[in-house]
């Protein structure tokens, strides 16, 4: 057993996971509220915060957000109740699912290497946030809780941002009207195309976006030698 006074959230030595769970024990404790934005505050230095404190839900713990429990304001979530142990070795892997680096490297190359839910590509900047840059990962095909595997064919290729949305863990979502006014404003090629994609649940990738992809996961310094290749032979 960890000695106790290793266990501690502050103890930048422990898993992202650990030091959450910790700091949910001993700053939140069942039946409290807290908000993302001060578990990012407490637990620097450390990746994917959100991601880690959703990991731990198969192991028991009840985290709900606004659309679980409506008197939470949307940056709110409620600690129902904690779940196992994580911090002790026997409780570490406790609702992890393994992921071999073999799937992970063809689940990216079979995605092509962008988010399956809004097609950016690594350090791509978003549309709608600019200087916010794509950061992506894998995602489950269906939620954690609802048992999906951690096989290829579980796995999607996802952003950060589109993973978190998923597991509502972000503030308010776009509302089905909202997105249909855009819909509607597309040209009627525009809204064929994106037909298909919704029938198929995959959007169509040209060549070039599909080198796109591919180019954005290269390093920076391959990205601008490949660049200047394509830029002689256009000149050529």
């Amino acid at each position: 057993m960890v000695e106790e006074e290793e266990l501690s959230w502050r103890n930048t030595h422990l898993g992202t996971r650990i030091r959450v769970a910790l700091w949910l024990r001993d700053e939140v404790g069942e039946g409290g509220t807290f908000s993302k934005a001060r578990l990012r505050e407490v637990i620097q230095g450390a990746e994917q915060v959100d991601r880690r404190m959703r990991d731990l839900r198969p192991a028991g713990w009840v985290i709900k957000t606004y659309r679980d429990k409506p008197s939470l304001q949307p940056d709110q979530l409620y600690l129902e109740a904690m779940g196992r142990p994580v911090w002790e070795p026997e409780h570490r892997a406790a609702g992890l699912r393994q992921i071999s680096a073999k799937t992970r490297r063809f689940v990216y190359e079979r995605d092509l290497h962008m988010c399956r839910r809004c097609g950016i590509a690594a350090g791509e900047e978003y549309a709608d946030d600019p200087g916010t840059r794509g950061r992506l990962t894998l995602g489950h095909v269906n939620p954690h809780k609802s048992g999906s595997a951690g096989n290829a064919e579980d796995l999607i290729t996802e952003c950060a941002r589109c993973n978190e949305t998923v597991g509502h863990l972000t503030g308010i979502q776009m509302t089905k009207e909202q997105v249909w006014d855009r819909v509607a404003a597309l040209p009627n090629r525009g809204k064929r195309d994106l037909l298909e994609w919704m029938e198929a649940d995959h959007r169509t990738l040209s060549p070039a976006e599909k080198a796109w992809g591919m180019y954005r996961q290269l390093p920076a310094v391959l990205r601008e030698a490949l660049r200047q290749d394509l830029e002689a032979l256009l000149k050529s």
